[in-house]
């Protein structure tokens, strides 16, 4: 029941940021404001709530793929309230709630059949720093598409009203590149400090892992030297960074389907 309350209210808190970057209510904006951000506020308690009752258990973590990917909606959630704060930021802020409400139902859902997993504090920040780095990189992701629906509109010479959706387009591409450069030196270290952790590689069965993790640390990297150096911008720099994410996407989250679903494991 809770999930269905925090998904309500993430999907309220969207709709009432979206409008209020609407023209047609840009004179009474100020309610659906008030209103985002209490349901918002609210909605990520609740989720931080059900999240520790369910992945935190004899001292261990369950990191099921539901598990996670909630914890990641949770930071979304948490990002995309802070941005809110600036007014052009509000209409991102709302795809980023209705990403958030949909990991919700996700909590508990997919069966971890090594049930929690005790980790000494080392492990257990490496984890924490992995799953920020794919949040923030996931928020990325978002900032994107954004991106490129809005350029395909201002390409079409489509100006309406739902522009004002959107932050202006060097305020999106300089949000991109800086969210890219904090997601990339997360993903360093995380994968810095799992290498620490890695007894055998092929008996862990986390080569796949590794290897997909590299790809998209590579790719980010190359992303990165692109941009400061030969001034990369626009859809080169959307089609990599969206290459680099489904690599890591596929380094995290396809491996813990073959671990949970296949090989019948849980990783620890």
């Amino acid at each position: 029941m809770s999930q269905i309350t925090i998904l309500l209210l993430y999907l309220l808190a969207a709709i009432a940021f979206a409008m209020s970057r609407l023209p047609r209510f840009a004179d009474q904006s100020r309610p659906y404001i008030i209103v985002a951000f209490l349901f918002a506020a609210i909605g990520i308690v609740l989720h931080v709530q059900d999240l520790v009752e369910f992945t935190l258990s004899a001292g261990g973590f369950n990191l099921s793929i539901g598990n996670v990917a909630s914890m990641i909606g949770a930071e979304l959630a948490l990002i995309a309230l802070i941005a809110a704060f600036e007014p052009p930021m509000r209409g991102m802020s709302a795809g980023m709630l209705v990403l958030s409400a949909i990991t919700v139902l996700s909590l508990g859902a997919s069966t971890d059949t090594g049930g929690a997993v005790t980790m000494l504090w080392q492990v257990r920040a490496h984890v924490l720093i992995a799953l920020l780095s794919y949040g923030l990189l996931t928020v990325g992701a978002i900032v994107a598409l954004f991106a490129v629906i809005q350029e395909r509109r201002l390409q079409a010479a489509k100006i309406t009203p739902i522009n004002q959706l959107f932050a202006p387009m060097e305020t999106t591409e300089k949000l991109h590149i800086g969210i890219a450069a904090a997601g990339f030196a997360g993903l360093t270290l995380a994968i810095a400090s799992g290498l620490s952790f890695v007894n055998d590689l092929i008996e862990q069965h986390l080569a796949h892992k590794l290897g997909l993790s590299l790809i998209a640390w590579i790719i980010f990297g190359t992303l990165l030297a692109g941009r400061f150096f030969a001034g990369w911008r626009g859809k080169r720099a959307v089609t990599l960074y969206l290459w680099g994410f489904a690599a890591l996407c596929l380094a995290y989250f396809g491996s813990r389907f073959i671990l949970e679903e296949i090989l019948n494991r849980s990783w620890g």
